[in-house]
């Protein structure tokens, strides 16, 4: 998600149309939100429209493959329990995201790395999601190779030896992988008008500066907005919130009443999601429209955005990492696993995404 890799490398009636209940309208706003997945199947299933969700959408999603093939399924850790009897199974995606889709499709990339890996977690009773960044210089253990950086763990064995290092680390059963250009997310900026973030201090990036205090960003400004890490009091880390600050203000631009104003605009925006991802072959078309529908009262609020536990950074060899907080890790990563983190989130107040952040 580098805004320039020299230098880092790492509803909407119609004119003629009959108007559609409020009711209807409400869910479709809902539906815009959340994963990529979530977000294009959604929308078009509250409208009535599943036929037309396969033959226009569905077929823009790309397969990230059967990333689950191959790995032991013995050593894997076991499936999350719900809260309560009565609430279905909790869902966890990894979620990695980098520069364009190509970059994170496929399991044979030696030279990929990816920009982003985020655990997200929708809930048993489909009220909560979590998604939980894990900085991408993380000092893990990777199955086979010993220790490394987290994100050297795709570029050794493509996404099943992530998927692998990341159950290890976190103890937290992988159900799905997901992959994200957010290129193409940073493009459905300008499909919706722009998107407002709150900066704490003023900085300078590329060609702009963000001023402390409300910033209105059209699609290019976001790219360098979510690209900067350098020059700012966290470095690494504040580009990881820099990330889910604008995930958050794009989700909640999708909720704004008023947002969308045409059918052509809500088909331009779901166009650009679904060429945006690619899913793992475990989730078909039917499953990915049944998830929606049961996430389809999701709002903003019930969106929390956290970064793993972190000890410190140092370096090994040449290499700068980042070290993670095992102890308290471990506390987060068992919330998560008894699917009651959103009860306890307050326990990670310093972990959490703020409301202003750098």
């Amino acid at each position: 998600m580098d805004a320039d890799r020299e230098t880092d490398d790492a509803l909407l009636t119609e004119p003629g149309d009959e108007p559609r209940p409020r009711h209807r309208r409400t869910a479709l706003r809902r539906a815009l939100v959340g994963l990529g997945v979530i977000t294009s199947v959604l929308a078009l299933a509250v409208g009535g429209g599943a036929w037309y969700l396969t033959d226009r959408y569905a077929g823009n999603i790309a397969s990230a493959g059967d990333v689950f093939d191959s790995i032991d399924a013995s050593a894997r850790p076991a499936q999350a329990t719900p809260e309560t009897p009565a609430a279905a199974e909790p869902v966890t995606f990894l979620l990695v995201g980098s520069d364009t889709r190509a970059d994170i499709v496929g399991t044979e990339l030696p030279d990929a790395r990816s920009d982003a890996i985020m655990v997200v977690r929708l809930s048993g009773d489909r009220h909560h999601l979590q998604v939980i960044s894990i900085p991408r210089d993380s000092w893990v253990d990777i199955p086979g190779y010993g220790k490394n950086k987290i994100n050297a763990a795709y570029a050794y064995g493509g996404p099943p030896l992530l998927i692998q290092t990341v159950e290890n680390l976190t103890g937290v059963r992988i159900d799905h992988y997901a992959a994200i250009s957010f290129e193409g997310l940073i493009s459905m900026t300008d499909a919706l008008g722009g998107v407002d973030v709150t900066v704490a201090e003023t900085t300078s990036w590329g060609p702009y500066t963000f001023t402390a205090g409300v910033n209105h960003l059209d699609g290019d400004m976001a790219r360098w907005y979510v690209g900067q890490r350098y020059y700012l009091p966290g470095g690494d880390f504040d580009r990881v919130k820099r990330q889910q600050n604008y995930l958050r203000a794009l989700f909640g631009k999708l909720f704004t009443a008023g947002t969308f104003t045409s059918l052509d605009q809500i088909d331009s925006v779901l166009t650009t999601v679904t060429g945006s991802i690619a899913v793992d072959d475990s989730l078909s078309t039917t499953d990915l429209l049944g998830l929606a529908l049961s996430a389809r009262d999701l709002t903003p609020a019930d969106i929390d955005f956290f970064t793993a536990p972190v000890m410190g950074t140092g370096t090994e060899g040449a290499a700068s990492v980042v070290y993670l907080d095992d102890v308290t890790g471990a506390r987060m990563w068992g919330y998560l696993q008894t699917d009651s983190l959103g009860q306890n989130a307050a326990e990670f107040a310093d972990e959490a995404l703020g409301s202003v952040v750098n």
